[in-house]
């Protein structure tokens, strides 16, 4: 069944939009003498998933803004409140009629920050040179984008593509009088904030572009502070911060003349199963590759199924998300024919009895052919959220007989092994690449963790295709649908079970009771709060 892209996420987002503590009879105090000095137009904010501090710095050829609004630099359209397409620097945009072809007339008199006018040349230079880098956006399916005039831009493409727009949208525009190798140290834009300084580890600081071409931010100056949650939510007690993004776990708290808000997302957990048995096979590097536990489709079919989700998010979570089953539940691409009713705890140990794994030893793990079912969970040590889910998934799946042990590692470890090892991911966008790259057998791409367990079946791949290279969108979602199960195979549980999704978890922030931000965007995997900051104001007390 087709659904409105907009209609359904703007509902999940207007249902689950709470503030969850409000600031009379608090229980915590806030110093607010410590940021006395700020003006009422500055606003300091510790939003860490807001894309972090960027290694490559602000530069958009390298993936800086991808999935959030990139401040510095222009787009050609946006997504608003609704989730629809508007325009930002375009002005209109026309397809060919076989598809290949996507000419875009931008708008006229748009200055870069330092005054240099902004033509079609710098967009297809932007575009040109994003697709020869190796960044987070896939342009592979561009040719060419070409200046036709200092207005109008054509994108010719080698096949139709249904997910172009949102290339479109993810990439901000660059100089090309002004980019170099170390752009992203320094960069110059046309978009509502200026950059201004850049002290790393520590903090960036943007003003108000004073002659942008759009609605004037009402927040002058805005200082984005690097820290993590738990010194975070000091800080902004302790009046340092007027918004910051905090853990799950201080949902309850009260602070003096501050509020807490719960913003639901598309962020989905999950835990990746690898499907190949090990078979000394290495990767380039000499790391392993696959999993004589996880390949077995009685394991991954039993834990999909015995896990009690609701649970995990009442606990792992404080109740700061919903339970996950196919990866996209909240998606339009979402076949609700691929869901399925967990904490079946008996039927997930008749799937792994029958299947051969029997506890023969009275150790409480089920063994077959000499092998237990035993294996170790990755996690981002730096990552609460992503901890607490492991842990209670452990403790769920020792009741049937399955034995996890997790381990907190550097991101370097985990690429290094995780076509050995289960992981715990973090995945959610509007644009449905993000499933292609997930379950397509030719995206597995580790350095740009695609399809890191190498999942490959045929079917599936015949449907990614077909839904990404459709017409548009609406012509696609049947496409992405049958690639989770045409009733027989897909890559949800009642197929090859390749993941185990756990729940979409909320964003958690504290800010300031007079600190309005309006409606927020749809939050995809990395946060994108500030998506909306021209509607960002202070309220009167």
């Amino acid at each position: 069944m087709k659904r409105s892209l907009g209609i359904l996420l703007v509902g999940i987002l207007l249902i689950g939009l709470v503030a969850v503590s409000g600031c009379a009879d608090s229980s915590e105090e806030k110093n607010t003498n410590s940021n006395s000095n700020t003006a009422s137009d500055e606003l300091v904010a510790a939003v860490g998933t807001h894309g972090g501090e960027p290694e490559d710095g602000f530069n958009p050829i390298t993936g800086w803004g991808h999935n959030h609004e990139p401040l510095v630099q222009s787009t050609l359209f946006k997504r608003d409140s609704n989730t629809d397409v508007i325009n930002d620097l375009a002005t209109d945009h026309t397809i060919s009629e076989d598809g290949l072809t996507w000419t875009v007339n931008i708008r006229n008199g748009v200055k870069f920050h330092d005054g240099v006018p902004l033509t079609a040349k710098d967009v297809a230079f932007t575009f040109n040179k994003a697709a020869r880098s190796a960044g987070l956006i896939d342009l592979s399916m561009m040719e060419k984008a070409t200046a036709i005039d200092d207005d109008t831009i054509e994108f010719k493409l080698h096949e139709t593509q249904s997910t172009f727009i949102n290339k479109l949208i993810g990439v901000g525009v660059v100089p090309e009088h002004a980019y170099t190798e170390s752009y992203g140290q320094n960069p110059i834009g046309s978009g509502p904030y200026v950059f201004k300084q850049w002290d790393k580890g520590q903090q960036v600081i943007f003003e108000a572009n004073p002659d942008y071409y759009g609605q004037e931010p009402y927040f002058k100056k805005l200082t984005i502070v690097y820290m993590e949650g738990d010194a975070a939510f000091a800080a902004a007690k302790s009046g340092q911060i007027d918004i910051a993004e905090i853990p799950a776990t201080y949902a309850g708290q009260n602070v003096k003349d501050m509020k807490i808000l719960s913003i639901p997302s598309i962020d989905a957990c999950g835990i990746t199963l690898p499907v190949e048995p090990d078979t000394g096979e290495k990767t380039g590097d000499g790391y392993p590759v696959g999993n004589d536990v996880t390949s077995e489709i009685a394991i991954r079919k039993a834990l999909n199924i015995g896990i009690d989700r609701q649970s995990l998010v009442d606990g792992a979570l404080n109740g700061q998300g919903e339970a996950e089953f196919t990866g996209v539940d909240k998606l339009p691409w979402v076949n609700e024919e691929a869901l399925f009713r967990d904490n079946r705890l008996d039927e997930a140990k008749s799937i792994l009895n029958e299947a051969g794994w029997v506890d023969t030893d009275g150790d409480g793990i089920v063994e077959k052919n000499g092998v237990k079912a035993e294996f170790t969970l990755l996690y981002a040590a730096n990552a609460q959220d992503r901890q607490a889910l492991a842990v209670a998934v452990s403790e769920q799946a020792k009741r049937m007989g399955i034995s996890i042990k997790i381990e907190g590692a550097s991101w370097d470890k985990i690429q290094n092994l995780a076509m050995s090892t289960p992981v715990v991911f973090k995945y959610g966008s509007i644009d449905p690449t993000d499933v292609y790259l997930r379950y397509h057998s030719e995206s597995h791409d580790p350095s740009n963790w695609n399809n890191m367990i190498r999942y490959s079946n045929p079917i599936v791949d015949g449907y990614l295709k077909k839904a990404i290279t459709s017409p548009n969108e609406d012509t696609s979602i049947e496409y992405w649908q049958l690639a989770a199960w045409n009733g027989e195979t897909g890559y949800s549980q009642k197929g090859d079970s390749p993941w185990l999704w756990m729940a979409t978890i909320n964003h958690l922030y504290i800010m300031d009771e007079d600190l309005d931000i309006a409606t927020p965007l749809i939050q995809p995997h990395g946060g994108n709060i500030f998506g909306n900051i021209l509607e960002w104001k202070r309220t009167e007390n």
